[in-house]
């Protein structure tokens, strides 16, 4: 008699996890966010990413558990926020196991992003997330938004908009701030433009060609953002993100409310604005809620 031949019906092993995955982390998240291939590969450009937003990350999660420590839960918006690679890998490591009332809102101008995150955080379970289709300076008078917010974050916010993120900041009243700035071209613009101007300080020599001019124009506007947020009160620091390998956009600042003094800064601020010829983008560095620009 003839034994009916045995089909093997093991199910076949789950592929190896390449190391940078955490343990626990969602491999749907991963792959969604394009990180992870289907079969759970990880290509060089995604490992970059990867390793950027863990950093950053790095940063933000004892500012996580500051504010937590004092309140109980803690709100965060993310300005920028694209495809939020940075809200949802912070959520999904640290933020979908609180018990508490702890929220991350991201902030994008394109509708078709902020519809993609909406139903991706949705099927994801991540309830304590938001999308909001804004541009920086529409969130800081959006009624969509609580009135304060703990931690304020931008990464690669281009040009302007990491202002905005500063003032929104200072407005919403953040106790942190974690800022990548990018393509910083304004400063570099009004130096071009009041290059002519009879400026006597032989700095001006510093800015007189237009590599120069556009390389000290980015150098000048993180300088300003440090003493605009020194004399709000803020210890600031300066620091890399990532090493130069990987990114040229690459200073991080991280801003911590410390009710400071702030003359000194204050005074330093109109001196740097004054001496390069920038006084018309006092409304912009302002240091003072009274001398802000107004965005409504």
């Amino acid at each position: 008699m003839k034994h009916a031949k045995q089909t093997n019906t093991k199910a076949p092993a789950a592929p190896e996890l390449p190391p940078e995955v955490r343990p626990g982390q969602s491999i749907e998240l991963l792959k969604e966010l394009h990180i992870l291939t289907r079969d759970a590969k990880l290509n060089q450009d995604s490992r970059r990413k990867l390793k950027q937003v863990y950093h950053l990350i790095n940063f933000i999660e004892p500012l996580v558990k500051d504010v937590r420590g004092e309140k109980g839960s803690v709100s965060l918006v993310d300005h920028g926020a694209g495809k939020s690679y940075l809200g949802f890998i912070l959520y999904d490591l640290f933020f979908k196991g609180l018990q508490d009332a702890s929220h991350i809102y991201g902030i994008e101008t394109r509708d078709e992003l902020v519809a993609r995150s909406t139903e991706l955080a949705a099927r994801l379970g991540f309830t304590n997330m938001s999308f909001l289709p804004l541009s920086v300076a529409e969130s800081t008078t959006s009624s969509k938004l609580p009135e304060t917010i703990d931690i304020v974050t931008a990464l690669h916010a281009c040009n302007t908009a990491t202002d905005d993120a500063i003032d929104f900041a200072l407005k919403k009243k953040a106790k942190h701030m974690v800022l990548v700035p990018c393509c910083q071209a304004e400063v570099a613009s009004v130096l071009r433009k009041n290059k002519g101007r009879d400026l006597k300080s032989p700095l001006t020599e510093i800015w007189r060609r237009p590599i120069h001019t556009r390389e000290f124009g980015s150098q000048v506007t993180n300088v300003l953002r440090c003493l605009q947020l020194e004399a709000h009160g803020y210890e600031v620091t300066v620091t890399e993100l990532v090493g130069w390998e990987h990114s040229m956009k690459n200073e991080l600042i991280v801003a911590t409310y410390k009710n400071l003094p702030r003359r000194r800064p204050s005074e330093r601020l109109q001196e740097v604005l004054s001496t390069l010829g920038l006084e018309e983008m006092g409304q912009r560095f302002y240091s003072s809620q009274a001398d802000a620009v107004t965005n409504d």
